[in-house]
């Protein structure tokens, strides 16, 4: 199950509607519609925004149960990781959040810009 799958879940067994979420979120509505749908990735500062709009702790989001099944050990012990990130004060978290969306941010450009640089040649 992906993330947009297990929100729209959670968001169900709270009878909360996607507006409802998207107001506590400050979020447009369809922006939020596309988290769940799958059909955009959100940060992971969003699923943490997430997460607390829905009144649940992030590892109930990345449904850690279900990923256990299917990932290696050094997978787990990421996720782990994860769920440890949860105990830390306020503003380490949002430094880590941060930081994490600005590697991966890189990793998605430099995909970009090899592929783009491979079609041009």
């Amino acid at each position: 199950m992906n993330i947009g799958e297990q929100i729209k879940k959670i968001r169900t067994a709270k009878n909360l509607s996607q507006k409802e979420v998207a107001l506590a979120l400050e979020m447009d509505q369809a922006q939020f519609s596309r988290i769940e749908s799958g059909k955009t990735d959100p940060a992971f500062s969003t699923i943490e925004k997430i997460a607390q709009a829905l009144g649940v702790q992030l590892s109930e989001l990345v449904n850690a149960d279900d990923v256990f099944k299917e990932v290696n050990s050094y997978d787990k012990s990421v996720i782990e990781k994860l769920a440890l990130v949860e105990q830390l004060e306020e503003k380490e978290k949002t430094a880590f959040f941060s930081i994490l969306d600005a590697l991966v941010s890189k990793k998605k450009l430099k995909d970009s810009l090899s592929n783009a640089l491979t079609l041009a040649q």
